[in-house]
């Protein structure tokens, strides 16, 4: 049974384009399985997270992040009452608008366009279930519900200060309350984001061997895992050890979000999603003594990842693919392939048709990237 203060789908707002609804699926299911079987949804299997993708079979990748993401989203919001299929659909579209590389494609690419308007892969993300989707008859995009889109434009919360052009042109046919907080089931799945990446960037990095496990073992939260996991099997071999261990943290961090989100919706005692809206605060997040821990792990890895120079060499290297694609494909407008021409005819000025060069190069794989920039520009 839902809580008072879910997402209820017959009570949803709607979609831009108005569609006869199904008989068997309620409307955020429907934009689930459109978030599956949408282009962009498949071509986060060969997007990355730290790593670049060719460089292991075990890394994580944006597409298994996102199911982790939606696994978590979908245990919490049925914890806390919440509708599992809304939080679901943010959770699989949440990393929809990421550039090939990772963040560091993106700083890349926003300082490319920092001239026409910058880039925000959040914003790209409603831009691709708006526009860049065009498989339907009746509408580009994926013509999501309100409350889909909603998530996805505010799952971090308010949008405060200079909106994203890509946001603006949506928010303009579709109010989205950009002054608001989401719904429970959008902040579910940005804290879902959360819980996932702080557990699978500490498996990374001990896959890719950028840390010991005995390191793991000190720092806070971890170090009571690996001593409860020692306690109940002290001759456990290493690998068995740390999965255990780190299965535990995973625990940890979904329990304190179950928990502090139940004693704070019994605190305020929301009556509608209306109410969580205007609760002025995000509901559905960590305690502050696990946030306080997690911003240690966070600077651990980012000294010992994120800077490790194996990392910090790749970045260099697929900084200058994509600061080498973009100008050239604002030059050859011809190298696009053939389903972008019509845009490039339609662009007026070059704001327009640097925006067309940023969609498609922020839709690319981190492969494709890689081999389009050797064919056309080469090694170097």
């Amino acid at each position: 049974m839902m809580a008072i203060y879910a997402s209820d789908p017959v009570r949803a707002r709607g979609r831009r384009v108005q569609e006869e609804e199904s008989t068997f699926r309620s409307c955020f299911q429907r934009d689930r399985d459109r978030i599956i079987h949408a282009s962009a949804f498949r071509r986060l299997k060969h997007k990355t997270q730290v790593f670049i993708e060719h460089e292991g079979d075990y890394y994580r990748t944006r597409l298994t992040h996102s199911i982790e993401v939606a696994q978590v989203a979908r245990t919490i919001s049925g914890a806390l009452g919440l509708n599992a299929e809304l939080t679901e659909a943010v959770a699989l579209a949440h990393d929809l608008g990421h550039t090939p590389f990772g963040h560091t494609g993106e700083d890349a690419l926003s300082a490319l366009m920092a001239p026409y308007g910058g880039f925000d892969h959040n914003a790209q993300a409603i831009r691709i279930v708006t526009h860049l989707e065009r498989h339907y008859a009746r509408f580009d995009g994926l013509n999501l519900t309100w409350e889909t889109l909603e998530g996805l434009a505010k799952h971090n919360g308010p949008v405060t200060g200079e909106i994203p052009w890509a946001l603006q042109a949506c928010t303009d046919e579709l109010d989205l309350e950009l002054h608001t907080f989401a719904s429970a089931e959008a902040q579910v799945a940005a804290i879902s984001d959360d819980v996932a990446y702080n557990h699978h960037d500490l498996h990374d990095g001990l896959r890719a061997e950028l840390f010991s496990t005995d390191e793991l073992a000190e720092l806070p939260i971890l170090d009571g895992c690996f001593r409860e996991v020692d306690a109940l099997y002290p001759d456990l071999n290493y690998y068995r050890r740390r999965h255990e261990a780190l299965r535990r943290f995973f625990g940890v961090l979904v329990e304190d979000v179950i928990g502090f989100a139940q004693a704070r919706l019994d605190q305020i005692k929301p009556q509608s999603v209306d109410d969580i809206r205007a609760a002025g605060q995000t509901i559905i997040r960590f305690s502050d003594p696990v946030f306080a821990d997690l911003k240690v792990i966070r600077a651990f890895l980012f000294d010992r990842m994120y800077r490790a120079p194996s990392v910090v060499e790749m970045r260099a290297r697929v900084t200058r693919v994509v600061e080498e694609l973009f100008p050239y494909f604002m030059a050859h407008t011809d190298q696009l392939p053939k389903q972008w021409r019509k845009d490039v005819e339609e662009a007026q000025g070059q704001v327009a048709l640097a925006r067309i060069v940023s969609d498609y190069i922020a839709g690319m794989t981190d492969r494709f990237a890689l081999q389009e920039h050797e064919r056309l520009i080469g090694t170097g």
